[in-house]
């Protein structure tokens, strides 16, 4: 389909100039693992972006924890679900060119302990 600008196709380049892609992941569990490019506008928060993928909808448990972090500025290490590149980020992080947005899910027993009784037993 050829979009018609009436500009020579100034706008439509303009407007492809803005965009920027940026990834997300979320293994949800052992067995289930959700990767996405996503193509954002500039000035995109974190949580929009989570938002437009449609993950706030398809993911009960994000969605609840995003409406209780929304406002927090600073991330909580435990507690906190969301970070670009292993790095824990605030909701309102604005995203860069090739960003990769990453839903940690919460530990059902400590890493390091399990090695501990792994290597006992």
């Amino acid at each position: 389909m050829v979009e018609l600008t009436g500009d020579g196709g100034k706008h439509s380049n303009a407007l492809q100039s803005e965009l920027m892609t940026v990834y997300l992941a979320y293994a949800e569990d052992e067995q289930r693992q959700h990767y996405l490019a996503l193509k954002v506008s500039q000035g995109t928060s974190l949580y929009e972006a989570l938002g437009k993928a449609g993950w706030l909808e398809r993911f009960a448990a994000l969605a609840k924890w995003c409406e209780q972090a929304v406002n927090v500025t600073t991330p909580t290490a435990k507690r906190w679900h969301v970070g670009i590149y292993a790095q824990k980020q605030p909701l309102n992080y604005l995203l860069q060119p090739f960003d990769r947005i990453e839903v940690y899910r919460s530990l059902s027993a400590d890493p390091m302990s399990q090695r501990k009784n792994k290597s006992r037993g």
